[in-house]
């Protein structure tokens, strides 16, 4: 088992700026890709970044030049400088760890609100 939490969400106005925390614990294997999704309120989750365990960083279009992610494997952290907030971008934010070699995302942290206002 992994678990993940999740920190660093609020409200911030448009134009601001957040960064996203998440702490993984448990079972952890070495070789995985961590990230991140959001679901906004009447819409399915939509993927926004991942990051491999060699530090590659993957992007959804809508976040690229805004959002950058970043990972401490020591500390097995995964953290999300977003940059240059819209109102589109007020979601949950939902942690996510999978195992180099699978596809499916195995373990979801319990998310975090992120709200920007216009």
């Amino acid at each position: 088992q992994v678990q993940l939490v999740e920190s660093g969400g609020g409200l911030v106005q448009a134009g601001g700026s957040l960064r996203l925390s998440c702490a993984a614990s448990g079972s952890i294997f070495s070789f995985n890709t961590m990230g991140w999704f959001r679901q906004a309120p009447g819409k399915e989750r939509e993927f926004v970044a991942v990051i491999s365990w060699s530090g590659v960083g993957t992007y959804a279009d809508s976040v690229k030049g805004r959002f950058t992610i970043s990972r401490d494997n020591a500390k097995n952290t995964v953290d999300l400088q977003m940059n240059s907030l819209k109102p589109e971008d007020t979601a949950v934010y939902y942690c996510t760890y999978r195992r180099v070699g699978l596809v499916e995302y195995e373990y979801w942290g319990q998310g975090t609100q992120v709200t920007v206002s216009s």
